[in-house]
Formats: C-alpha cells, sequence, structure tokens
C-alpha cells in the first residue's frame, strides 16, 4: 500500500516538523550556512504572512456570529457573565504566579546588559493609546491596518445591533455566517501547513538565537517557562478537577493540537478555528463555543497578559535599580486583569509589555533588552493563552450542566483533521439554575 502523509495523526506530523527544524536549525548555526538560515526564515515567515492574512476577516466574522448566535441560546447573558468571570480569575492567578516567581528568581539581578544600547520599541502602548485606540477613525482603516482591537469593537457593535434589529439583519447575519465558513476553510489549508510552517519557524529560532544570546537573560527566560508551565499544568489542571469535576488529561488530551499549533505559530488568533474544533470535541456546544472562543481568542491571555509582563516588569526594574513596592504589583496585577484586550491575538505580547512599564513609569526602553529573545518567549505564552481559552468555556459547560461528558471522555481519541460529523447529538444550551 503505497505511503501517505494523511496516514500520520496531524500532531505527530508538527512533532516531526519541529523536530527535523532543530536539527536544520542546529546544522546551519554550527556550520554556519547562511542560505539554510535565509531558508527556514522564509518558510517560517510565509506561514505567519498566511495566518495573518485571515485574520481581520476571521475576527470580524467570528464575532459578529457568535454576538447573533446568543439570540438562541438559554441564559446567554449569565454564559457570558460566567465566562468573563472565570477569564478574570485565571487571569489574577497568573498574574499572581508571575509576581511570585519574579520576587522568588530575581531575575534582574546581577544582570549585565549594555544600557546604552537599549531603546524604547517603535510601537508602544498607553492607557491613553489603548482606551482611544479601541475607536477606529476609519472602519476600513482597522481591516487595511490589522488592528484586531478595533476590529472586535466593531464586530460587537455591529453584532449586537443585528441582534436587536433581528429579522431585518438576517441578509446580513447570513453573509457574516458565509464568510466565516470560507475564511476557515482557507485557514484550515494554511493549518494543514502547520508542519512545514513549524519546521521553518523553529529552524529559524535555533539558528538565529544561540546560548551566547540567551546566557545573559537565561534566568528570565527560565522563570516565563516555568511560570507558564505552572499555569498550564498545575493551575489548570486544579481548576478543571475543583471547579468543573473533569479529569485533566481528557482535557489536554482534546486540547493538545491547539495549544501545540500555538506553540509554533505563536498567535491565538491564528490558532482560533482548531481550538473552537478542540473545545466542541470537548463537549462544549457549538453555540456557545462559537462565542466563548473567538472573544477568548482577543481578550483571553494569561501568558503573554499576566505571566509575562509581569516577570518582565520586575525584570526590568531590577535592572534599572527601580524599587518597586506593594501598590506597583497590585498595579501590575491590575492591569494585566482589565488590559489584556490590548494584546488582541496578535504575535508578541509587547504592547501590554509597555502598557506595564509606562503604567509603572518604568523605562520604555526596558522593553528593547528583551525583544532579542521575545520569539522564544512568545512560544510558550502562546500556548498558554490558547491552553486558557479552551480551559474557560469547558469549565463554564461543565458547571452550567450543558457540557457532553462522553464527548469530553473521548475527545482525545480521534484527530482533529477529521471531518465533524454530520449530526450534532450535543445537549441543548439550557443551563442548570444555579
Amino acid at each position: 500500500m503505497p505511503f501517505s502523509l494523511r496516514k500520520i495523526p496531524f500532531s505527530v506530523q508538527i512533532l516531526l516538523g519541529l523536530a527535523l527544524g532543530v536539527a536544520l536549525g542546529f546544522l546551519a548555526r554550527t556550520n554556519d550556512l547562511s542560505w539554510l538560515t535565509t531558508t527556514l526564515h522564509t518558510v517560517g515567515s510565509l506561514f505567519v504572512q498566511l495566518l495573518k492574512l485571515a485574520v481581520p476577516p476571521l475576527v470580524f466574522t467570528a464575532i459578529v456570529v457568535s454576538v447573533v448566535s446568543l439570540r438562541g441560546v438559554a441564559n446567554a447573558a449569565r454564559l457570558a457573565l460566567k465566562t468573563l468571570m472565570w477569564f478574570g480569575i485565571t487571569a489574577l492567578v497568573a498574574v499572581s504566579i508571575g509576581i511570585g516567581l519574579g520576587l522568588l528568581t530575581n531575575p534582574g539581578k546581577g544582570v549585565t546588559l549594555d544600557l546604552g544600547g537599549a531603546a524604547p520599541p517603535k510601537n508602544t502602548g498607553s492607557w491613553t493609546d489603548f482606551l482611544t485606540g479601541i475607536v477606529p477613525t476609519n472602519p476600513v482603516g482597522a481591516f487595511v491596518e490589522g488592528n484586531v482591537l478595533q476590529i472586535v469593537f466593531l464586530a460587537v457593535v455591529i453584532g449586537a445591533a443585528a441582534l436587536l434589529v433581528g429579522e431585518a439583519a438576517e441578509p446580513f447575519v447570513a453573509l457574516n455566517r458565509s464568510l466565516l465558513e470560507i475564511v476557515q476553510k482557507a485557514l484550515w489549508w494554511v493549518i494543514r501547513l502547520a508542519p512545514i510552517g513549524t519546521l521553518g519557524l523553529i529552524g529559524n529560532a535555533v539558528a538565529s538565537y544561540g546560548w551566547d544570546l540567551l546566557a545573559p537573560l537565561a534566568k528570565f527566560t527560565t522563570a516565563v517557562y516555568v511560570g507558564c508551565a505552572i499555569v498550564l499544568f498545575v493551575v489548570y489542571p486544579l481548576v478543571l478537577v475543583l471547579a468543573g469535576r473533569l479529569n485533566p488529561l481528557r482535557f489536554f488530551g482534546g486540547a493538545w493540537p491547539a495549544i501545540q499549533l500555538a506553540f509554533v505559530s505563536r498567535s491565538s488568533v491564528g490558532t482560533m478555528p482548531v481550538t473552537q474544533r478542540s473545545v466542541e470535541r470537548l463537549g462544549v456546544p457549538r453555540e456557545y463555543a462559537s462565542f466563548a472562543v473567538p472573544f477568548g481568542a482577543t481578550t483571553k491571555m494569561d501568558g503573554c497578559a499576566a505571566i509575562y509582563p509581569a516577570l518582565a516588569a520586575i525584570f526590568v526594574a531590577q535592572v534599572f535599580g527601580v524599587h518597586l513596592g506593594i501598590g506597583d504589583y497590585l498595579l501590575i496585577a491590575f492591569v494585566s486583569v482589565v488590559g489584556s484586550a490590548a494584546t488582541a491575538g496578535l504575535t508578541g505580547a509587547l504592547v501590554m509589555l509597555t502598557l506595564t512599564l509606562s503604567t509603572l513609569g518604568l523605562p520604555l526602553a526596558g522593553a528593547g533588552l528583551l525583544l532579542a529573545i521575545d520569539p522564544i518567549l512568545d512560544m510558550i505564552r502562546t500556548a498558554t493563552n490558547v491552553a486558557g481559552q479552551a480551559l474557560v468555556p469547558t469549565v463554564v459547560a461543565a458547571r452550567e450542566g450543558i457540557l457532553d461528558r462522553a464527548a469530553y471522555e473521548s475527545a482525545g481519541q480521534r484527530d482533529l483533521t477529521e471531518p465533524e460529523p454530520a449530526a450534532n447529538t450535543r445537549p441543548e444550551l439550557s443551563p442548570v439554575p444555579a
């Protein structure tokens, strides 16, 4: 029988791409093969560009459709409130872990870096920029510039208006549903290229970032990875067991393809179709998942907006010799919980970091010190983001009695790239009373 790549599970394909990328990156670095490094960079960049290309139409149509779909959901306001509440609770726990690790490890003490070469990044964030930047001056410009936060604002407003207009808005809603299906189909073609994209992204990272660059920031890098690992493999399982009465192994079995893709793509929004399919296969009703996952992909950022800025703020303060008090740590927690929408699911957390630094009055040039290793950090941050985006709707559905537990128990037994079943046999959205 002829060999077919389709016979290899998608997650295994990504792991093979990861292993081959590490090998090629190591080969390029040790033998100074600039042509190989350039090739790896080009392959990885094209994959990320293809993901980014789908972001504006995907975010807009997904949120419009998800807001309108709440019309047919019993206790929709209650579900939305519970979702936002768990977003906030888990973000608060994540930022507390980031602060705790920062105080325990002192990542900036003893670090010798060229502070004269540190410059503020071109794209910075402040509360004024954040608040005024939510509302676009030109709707078309928001899509052209790929400003996800403004696209989210437009989609929420238009979706809410369509929900209130009712029957007269059905042609518009139907158009958005069709566009969403088309964009998701095209994006699935891109996602099928993830093993090749993984090879390029990881290979370029290994070829470009050697130990000589990571060594001065090794303690900080380790702290970020440890913090994300604690949230991923300690906090989230505890939430699943204590709040949802769910088996964490089943959750990771179902959500792992999305977490894995997030790690290599470094894009929460680009991973959103995989995240939503994972959540639905975990037994979350499609009507609720289509609301919770798009909102999570643009606002739920435990890695980028909680753990990372907390550790980075402590790092920058220690490098520049600035003392932080209790009030400063409370400010970090506040910014992380309230300002996480500033990251808006895009690759990187630079805006969130500069927002945190400016709120604390720390030098924005400190963000420039971390730019060199940002791609390495962004992999684990985005994986943590996406895990949280899958966790919250699963836990809320379990607590509200709308989770298909049979589907949850078998979620990890099918390849995520298999076609969806024709019929949806999950329970109706009728949350149990409190």
